[in-house]
């Protein structure tokens, strides 16, 4: 896909989903998933869409409406428990004590004849309350005579004690005394209040009709219902958390597009790997948050147009990390799977909500089709390199594979995030804070090795170059000079021999300085030198074809990369392999490929990995001349026979 492309497509899905978002918030309304119908003064609930909020509280069909946004239409009959009275409890009345009396026995007289009167024993007391009469309280008192009577002896004087009076005992928690028997509390017997479900409301269509919204909603089933003398009730309630949960997302429309403003403002602060990646992954990131809103309606239309845009989002951002994939095997492979997933996710997203699946975008199949498409290019890669460790240099690195695994993963937390939605923003602010802490644990100091690396090898080439030119220089103002004026001397001497050999010699320099320094690659580009290279290796055998489509140059030194490429790669060619060798250049605005193939008996599988250590060093310099300019070199051998070499360059 073409760089410019890709960045107005993931733009495009980005702004769409925050403007989808910003409507749903602003005149969007949630659908609990049902609908009504009247039957007589009832309402009930007509049907339930499948997994929708009113499927998952245990609404169903059939059921009676009782209460619409906390407003009665069915009164039902509860128990209602009356209250039990404590009984009152009579206190016991209290003795007090009396005053002390100390009375004084007078002489009586008692018949002889008759018994003894019943007189106090000796320390008895007599006690007297209040009210008793002047004679009981101090006074003597005589016995009556009677017909015979004989003189007595006066009783003693004694003193009366005071006697305590009895306790009061404390009353019982069941009414009775202390020591007594406990007293039963009647219950009173519960009764249903009102006695049969009682309609209040009987225009229930009028009311959800005239509703904008519907947050909160009650019903029972028409079984329960039609039950006589019943009153323990099973009533499906669905709350007003639904319809809160749309103004709770808005805080992820603004997280998302604060992402985006975020990759506007500091893109040219992204490292060169990254800096082309910055539309797409900002847009694969940002659009699972942004639509957040849209799912909270639960509305079908909503959920499917989140169906089409999450695995939009995500495909600019895979097709430019299948970019950085060496092998093109593997590369082709990653662009199948994102194809295939991004597909898939679509038909998943559009098919469930016009099915009345209200499930936000298909659930988690969903979810992890749409994963796949930035993770396919990060696993490539990685078994790319994994086979082919040569090409982790060609690849940009240890530094720039980390970055593409934390580019690929970034997405893959903003959709965790959205499926598992809380104020933390966990698992992206997790997988954030892990990126800063390992970029400045180990990639920074990768990233220093890396860059002095790159330093020395980029001083390597260019001090090759510049010996080049001065060789050629060399050879074109001395030798050849002195040579020309050799060739003339034997002209006119009639030596036609040796004129003839140092004009032989005379052309082979000017090849060799052609080859170290071409004017021609300067002034007219890579594509007119390859027709000058093809055409002094091949002359007129016809074994060596060309094939260009350059409609625009490349920057000079990728010119030269790519002329000293495909100078070692037909040397290579002509001496090692056979015909027909086909040399293919094409450059436009997205970059410039060139491949070089034989059908020769083909190099070793591992001969471009051993370069350095077998002393290959034409494979050697090709290679040093793709990492200058940041371009895929591969070098293999063909399943039939023969070598192909491929150099791709992008701009950054």
């Amino acid at each position: 896909m073409n760089p410019r492309v890709r960045n107005d497509l993931a733009i495009a899905v980005a702004v769409i989903g925050l403007v989808a978002a910003s409507l749903a918030i602003v005149v969007g309304k949630v659908d609990l998933g049902f609908n009504f119908y009247g039957d007589g003064d009832l309402l009930r609930i007509a049907d339930v869409r499948p997994n929708s909020p009113a499927d998952r509280e245990g609404f169903r069909a059939g059921m009676v409406v009782t209460s619409v946004n906390d407003q009665p239409l069915v009164i039902l009959p509860q128990y209602v428990y009356p209250e039990v009275s404590e009984p009152t409890l009579e206190p016991e009345p209290t003795l007090e004590p009396g005053p002390t009396v100390e009375p004084t026995a007078a002489p009586s007289e008692v018949p002889a004849t008759s018994s003894p009167a019943p007189s106090a024993s000796p320390g008895a007391s007599t006690t007297t309350g209040p009210g008793d009469s002047p004679a009981a309280s101090g006074s003597t008192v005589p016995s009556s005579p009677g017909p015979s009577s004989s003189p007595v002896a006066p009783s003693p004087t004694v003193s009366a004690a005071p006697t305590p009076s009895p306790a009061v005992p404390e009353p019982t928690p069941n009414g009775g005394a202390g020591g007594g028997e406990p007293t039963e509390v009647p219950q009173p017997t519960p009764y249903l209040d009102p006695p049969s479900p009682r309609i209040v409301n009987a225009d229930g269509i009028a009311l959800v009709s005239e509703s904008p919204n519907i947050n909160a909603l009650e019903a029972v089933s028409g079984t329960d219902l039609l039950t006589p003398g019943h009153g323990d009730w099973m009533v499906t309630y669905l709350g007003r958390w639904y319809a809160g949960d749309l103004g709770g997302r808005t805080a992820g429309l603004l997280v998302g597009a604060l992402l985006l403003m975020a990759a506007v403002l500091f893109a040219s602060l992204l490292g060169p790997s990254l800096r082309p990646l910055a539309a797409p992954l900002a847009a694969a990131t940002a659009t699972p948050l942004l639509t957040l809103p849209l799912l909270a309606t639960w509305s079908s239309p909503a959920v499917a147009l989140v169906g089409v845009l999450l695995p939009l989002a995500m495909v600019p951002l895979g097709d430019a990390l299948a970019d950085r994939i060496v092998d093109p095997e593997v590369r082709r492979g990653a662009r199948l799977t994102i194809v295939a997933s991004a597909a898939s996710a679509i038909t998943l997203g559009l098919t469930q909500p016009l099915q009345g699946i209200s499930s936000p975008s298909g659930g988690f199949l969903f979810y992890l089709l749409v994963a796949l498409i930035p993770l396919a290019p990060v696993v490539g890669s990685v078994v790319a390199t994994r086979a082919n460790p040569a090409a982790v240099a060609a690849d940009g690195g240890p530094v720039q594979s980390t970055e593409l695994v934390m580019a690929g993963g970034t997405p893959v937390a903003a959709l965790a995030t959205a499926m598992f939605w809380n104020p933390f923003l966990l698992p992206l602010s997790a997988w954030l804070a892990a990126i800063a802490v390992g970029g400045r644990l180990t990639v920074r100091p990768l990233a220093r090795l890396l860059s002095r690396a790159r330093l020395q090898r980029d001083l390597v080439v260019a001090a090759t170059e510049a010996e080049r030119a001065r060789v050629a220089a060399d050879i074109h103002d001395d030798a050849l000079q002195e040579l020309t004026l050799l060739v003339r001397r034997l002209d006119a001497a009639g030596d036609t021999e040796s004129a003839e050999m140092t004009r032989g010699v005379i052309e082979r320099l000017r090849a060799i300085c052609g080859d170290l320094r071409l004017p021609l690659l300067d002034d007219l580009g890579v594509g007119p030198a390859l027709d000058w290279l093809v055409q002094r290796m091949d002359g007129s055998n016809g074994q060596i074809r060309l094939e260009r489509t350059d409609t625009v140059r490349p920057p000079r030194e990728v010119e030269l990369a790519f002329f000293r490429v495909a100078q070692e790669a037909l040397a290579n060619a002509t001496r090692h392999g056979r015909p027909p060798i086909v040399v293919r250049y094409q450059a436009d605005e997205a970059g410039a490929a060139l491949t070089v193939d034989d059908a020769g008996p083909g190099i070793d599988p591992g001969a471009a990995d051993a370069a350095e250590q077998a002393g290959r060093f034409g494979l050697l310099n090709m290679r040093q001349r793709a990492e200058q300019i940041g371009a895929i070199l591969d070098v293999r051998p063909w399943p039939g026979g023969g070598t192909h070499v491929g150099l791709q360059w992008r701009p950054q």
